[in-house]
């Protein structure tokens, strides 16, 4: 009788460990991890480099971005370089999100809502309804 091993973890999976801070890992997803990145050096630097803009992220500190982006170019992965790419055409805006603690993202959250609002009630109603369900979802989300 022969033993199967185990199908080896898919892409999602594996993509989901390595934008996952390491703590946040069970110890078994922490194995399975490790045992992927072994197998595929490709994979182990890329993780480093991701790992490496995680902690821009989370620490704030923009003033490493050239670095880091330095350091992505001298590796192989083109979806890397095509990243770093993307972040130097909007240089100021980017660094500017990296190294303060001000963002967009209530604003967002609210133009968000405001579309589904307006999906929803789409060629059912006029602007002066629209404007009033808006302004009383508003009134009661704060």
């Amino acid at each position: 009788m022969r033993v199967v091993p185990p199908a080896p973890p898919g892409i999602r999976r594996v993509t989901g460990w390595m934008v996952r801070h390491p703590e946040n890992l069970a110890d078994g997803e922490r194995r399975q991890f490790a045992a992927v990145l072994a197998h595929c050096p490709e994979l182990k630097a890329l993780h480093e480099h991701v790992r490496g803009f995680a902690e821009i992220l989370q620490t704030r500190s923009g003033q490493r971005l050239e670095d880091w982006i330095t350091a992505a170019r001298t590796e192989d992965p083109p979806r890397l370089h095509a990243f770093a790419t993307g972040l130097e055409k909007d240089w100021d805006a980017v660094l500017q999100g990296l190294s303060t603690r001000w963002n967009s993202g209530p604003v967002e959250g609210r133009v968000n809502h405001i579309k589904m609002i307006k999906r929803q009630m789409f060629g059912r109603v006029k602007l002066p309804l629209l404007r009033k369900r808006v302004l009383l979802t508003a009134a009661a989300n704060r």
